[in-house]
């Protein structure tokens, strides 16, 4: 409504605009929605925004939907609802639930998000658990807005992670023999290396006992990583995170696509030789230096295969690919945007940044894992304090931001863990909503149902907050940031504790327990679609 509003004011004033941003003010003296939209102008009129805003608030005229329109600071226009308006909404919300609840930002773009794609060498760890939440969120949250999306992994099963890792297995298949065979170098020391020698002693027996690593090392690698990649999806199933596509390393290699690759780059002008080297000019497309693809050894670097596989994602048709790495890839992102542009795709590759996650135990640093020798695995972790409450404390923080949290903490059944204040919101309500018996206006239409009637502090903060969703639906989507949702629900349930705790909902006075009822049953409505596109249950008691 607004957004019309404001987008009708600037077109009599001459300015068309497709997207318009609205923020929720911190402070409610400011209003309920603003929008920074004539600072926004200033350049481009060449007027001042405090000038600009008053054109468009004239504009605008008169509105039912707005109590008053108000210039703040250097210009930003602030809005209240009005109450008749609050109530419409709130029957709104009611009635039509997904369509009010999820605008439409794309109308069919085609979005691939590749996500974990951790190397199968060993258990997934923390980082890989917090770049699941989000990639498995987000697939969620564009779902809803209309972008048609695929979810990928990205197999790393060539190159030297996997090699080291079936050499660390052979190894630990001779010591069970009682042979010594050093781990290689840089090789992988924890006890799951042990476990899958065992299961090759218990599958295949001892026939590779006499054998040379260089005779058994393709069985080895292929068992190993083989295993782990089970284990890896074993652990993301129980996660909750499910992917359309799995694109193995090794199959680029082995129908020819990074050949293909090698060949239309030369045919492009996109490498050149240099003391042996081959190099990729990505200098010329925004990175600071030309890159090596093939070493003077003749061996691929692992740029190689990064280019024909973001060649083979952008030729499929997708309008925009969303990667999302640890944050030590960070340097990656320049080389990565100049493929895609001298490619022809100038634009489409968007890079979310995940950083590595802190666990404490009681204030704690939460020791080690034997098991995966140097790391905590995300198994550990929801096995301690549950799936929806690891999803959730991995979506508390931006991405790109630190995180940290206390398990202790995550597992008490207070307002100090988040996911628990929100969930029993849900189960608080549900337990009213039954009290109250069938159907949750007792039969009363919902036309006849008074919403002017909620005109308490905590009532209209909770409506308020509620119609707001739809806005932060939408900026989350557009900015690709769920953890927006993530605030929200806490916001929410922050604002619903409160209400419940200072007024009845089931009173004497019919109509009030009627208007009270339908809030909290939208407030139900709202706190499930949220939890939804995080992934996380909604529970009917607790």
């Amino acid at each position: 409504m607004i957004h019309d509003a404001i987008s009708d004011g600037l077109k009599k004033l001459g300015i068309d605009c497709d997207y318009i941003e609205l923020e929720i003010p911190k402070f409610e003296a400011l209003g309920d929605i603003s929008t920074p939209v004539a600072m926004s102008l200033a350049k481009t009129l060449k007027k001042s925004p405090k000038k600009i805003a008053e054109d468009i608030i004239t504009a605008i005229g008169s509105h039912d939907e707005f109590e008053s329109i108000e210039i703040a600071g250097p210009g930003f226009i602030n809005f209240r609802f009005s109450q008749k308006y609050l109530g419409e909404q709130l029957k709104r919300l009611y009635t039509e639930k997904e369509k009010f609840l999820r605008p439409t930002v794309s109308d069919g773009l085609r979005v691939q998000i590749e996500f974990v794609s951790a190397n199968p060498t060993g258990p997934l760890h923390l980082g890989h658990g917090r770049g699941a939440a989000l990639g498995a969120s987000l697939y969620n949250l564009l779902s809803r807005a209309g972008y048609i999306v695929e979810r990928e992994f990205y197999v790393n099963d060539a190159g030297r992670q996997v090699r080291l890792l079936g050499e660390s297995v052979y190894a630990q298949y001779q010591k069970l023999h009682g042979k010594d065979y050093p781990v290689p170098e840089d090789g992988y020391q924890g006890e799951y290396a042990s476990e899958i020698a065992q299961e090759i002693i218990d599958t295949n027996g001892w026939q590779f006992i006499d054998k040379s690593y260089k005779e058994a090392a393709e069985f080895f690698i292929d068992f190993s990583y083989k295993k782990m990649l089970l284990n890896i999806k074993s652990d993301l199933e129980i996660f909750g995170v499910t992917f359309d596509t799995w694109q193995s390393e090794r199959e680029l290699y082995n129908n020819g696509t990074i050949k293909q690759t090698l060949v239309d780059l030369k045919k492009m002008d996109l490498i050149y030789v240099e003391e042996g080297a081959t190099w990729f000019r990505s200098q010329k497309f925004g990175d600071e230096k030309d890159r090596v693809i093939i070493k003077a050894d003749g061996l691929y670097t692992y740029f190689l295969p990064d280019i024909a596989y973001h060649r083979k994602k952008a030729d499929k048709g997708f309008d925009i690919l969303i990667d999302i790495w640890g944050a030590d890839h960070h340097g990656y992102i320049p080389r990565m945007n100049a493929v895609l542009e001298a490619l022809g795709h100038k634009g489409k590759l968007k890079v979310i940044l995940v950083q590595m996650v802190s666990l404490l135990k009681d204030g704690v640093p939460f020791q080690m894992s034997k098991r995966a020798g140097n790391f905590v695995t995300l198994s550990e972790v929801y096995d301690e304090i549950g799936v929806d409450t690891t999803r959730f404390m991995f979506l508390t923080r931006r991405s790109d931001s630190q995180l940290e949290f206390d398990l202790a903490t995550a597992k008490k059944e207070s307002s100090e863990n988040p996911v628990y204040y929100i969930q029993y919101a849900y189960a608080r309500i549900n337990s009213i909503l039954k009290k109250a018996g069938v159907g949750a206006y007792c039969n009363t239409p919902l036309q006849d149902i008074n919403t002017a009637i909620l005109n308490e502090p905590e009532e209209q903060s909770l409506i308020k907050k509620l119609i707001t969703y739809p806005l932060v639906f939408e900026t989350a989507a557009r900015l690709f940031e769920p953890h927006r949702i993530t605030f929200y629900l806490q916001e929410l349930a922050g604002l619903f504790h409160p209400f419940y705790n200072k007024h009845r909902v089931i009173v004497e006075d019919r109509a009030l327990s009627q208007a009270r009822l339908l809030l909290i049953e939208c407030v139900k409505i709202v706190l499930e679609e949220g939890l939804s596109v995080l992934g996380i249950s909604a529970p009917d008691r607790m």
